[in-house]
């Protein structure tokens, strides 16, 4: 057999937060985490588990890739080449550029200062911003035909509490043809508005812990639904907000100061537009 010149090792509980190592050479956890929220615009961690696993593993073998490509590229001298220290100067002055200027602009924010009269002012003046509207809770059973859903609410009659929630949920699973049957047509809370008219009106018309009395009809099919909580609608607390309308000024007082330095700024200095 060939000796193996690559050595690949995959990370025990020796290297915490190593991956894999590719020929000595530490790929950290943080690094795959940072390609993988970078990919996915910050959505990584909402992503269903199986989908996370694949993406993680492509990100893997993609910066295991990357490592074997510069080890040769360095070896065949590419490093102390002409073109690859044009290309790195280029590169260079453009990251110049952009990292001066995004400390300066932090910087900048940073100095930003907001005052505790103005966020009094606008909680008391946004009053609508800070109110959240009743919600409810509930599971449904889809089904295609009318029929199907009544003998469906037929064999939930006359369950309450503990044995309605398992039965219900246990007919989700077996017979709803919708996205939510899996988790035994649970849809979590959601508020007025939020779902189609005829369900959305039948939810909020129920009490806690009832089912519907008849199939509700929508575009998707029939609904039985069941009510399992309910949240009244209520304003927000000022200590619970403060912080929020406070990032919300600073960032709009920060707007307009960059406006007026960008105006000093382009007033000061010489700019000459070329022609076409």
């Amino acid at each position: 057999m060939k000796k193996v010149i690559l050595a690949i090792v995959v990370a025990s509980a020796a290297y915490a937060g190593t991956v894999v190592t590719v020929n000595g050479k530490k790929i950290s956890d943080q690094e795959v985490q940072e390609v993988l929220m970078q990919g996915t615009q910050g959505r990584y961690n909402q992503l269903p588990a199986d989908k996370q696993a694949e993406l993680s593993e492509k990100v893997i073998d993609g910066l295991i890739t990357q490592e074997l490509v510069f080890a040769d590229a360095k070896k065949q001298g590419i490093l102390e080449s002409t073109e690859y220290k044009n290309e790195l100067a280029n590169v260079m002055e453009r990251i110049q550029v952009q990292l001066a200027s995004k400390v300066w602009e932090k910087r900048q924010f940073d100095k930003v200062k907001v005052n505790a009269k103005d966020v009094k002012a606008y909680f008391a003046s946004h009053p609508e911003e800070f109110s959240e509207k009743s919600k409810v809770r509930a599971s449904h059973i889809l089904l295609k035909t009318e029929a199907e859903a009544k003998a469906i609410t037929k064999e939930l009659t006359g369950l309450k509490n503990g044995a309605l929630n398992a039965k219900f949920a246990e007919l989700a699973k077996a017979k709803s043809t919708g996205p939510s049957g899996p988790k035994g047509g649970d849809l979590g809370f959601f508020a007025q508005g939020q779902m189609v008219p005829a369900f959305n009106d039948a939810a909020f018309a129920m009490k806690k812990g009832e089912i519907t009395k008849s199939p509700v009809k929508s575009q998707f099919g029939y609904h039985v639904i069941l009510v399992t909580d309910k949240q009244e609608a209520k304003n927000l607390p000022y200590t619970e907000v403060k912080g929020f309308i406070e990032q919300k000024l600073k960032v709009e007082n920060f707007k307009e100061q960059m406006q007026e330095k960008m105006a000093e700024l382009k007033k000061k200095a010489t700019i000459v537009k070329g022609t076409k």
